[in-house]
């Protein structure tokens, strides 16, 4: 079997979720396609489950933090069908005030890790996970590393001053 189109997926996603299943962008030639919290458990089953679709392999699951937006925290799903070398994303968009999300770990057991660590920089909680905890960060930090919260510089440093270098 051929690779699918992204036309194809776009056409089968939209006759199965309608319009709760948005294209984003097709950067690449990877579809990028987004949902909500509250569908995303069946949108994954459903790539995973369908006959000619069949993306049983999950890659990956990261996020992003964007805080100037409404919806700052973005959990990324990157499939791959191995029948049809074909690779989809799929984003879901949170408010950084309630960052929850269905686990998937009912799909693919290999999701277990990957939201370890997404839950442990980015702050991502995931519902129903077996056992949600740090995964590379000590276990009494307090922060999440990877929200753009912070400064990246200290300001009162006084080691990067321009005249030390001549300018």
């Amino acid at each position: 079997m051929g690779k699918i189109a992204n036309e194809v997926l776009v056409e089968k996603l939209a006759g199965r979720f309608g319009d709760q299943v948005m294209p984003l962008n097709q950067d690449f030639g990877l579809l990028a396609v987004e949902t909500t919290k509250e569908l995303i458990t069946d949108v994954l089953a459903y790539l995973k489950q369908d006959e000619e679709l069949k993306f049983i392999f999950l890659t990956d699951i990261t996020a992003i933090h964007y805080p100037e937006l409404e919806k700052s925290i973005g959990v990324i799903y990157h499939l791959h069908s191995l029948t049809t070398n074909t690779r989809i994303c799929v984003k879901v968009f949170l408010t950084a005030d309630n960052v929850h999300i269905p686990t998937a770990t009912n799909l693919w057991e290999g999701a277990n890790w990957m939201e370890r660590e997404t839950y442990d920089f980015f702050g991502v909680v995931f519902d129903g996970h077996p056992d949600l905890r740090r995964i590379l960060n000590v276990d009494d930090m307090t922060v999440f590393p990877m929200r753009k919260e912070f400064p990246l510089e200290d300001p009162n440093r006084i080691d990067k001053k321009d005249y030390f270098f001549g300018r």
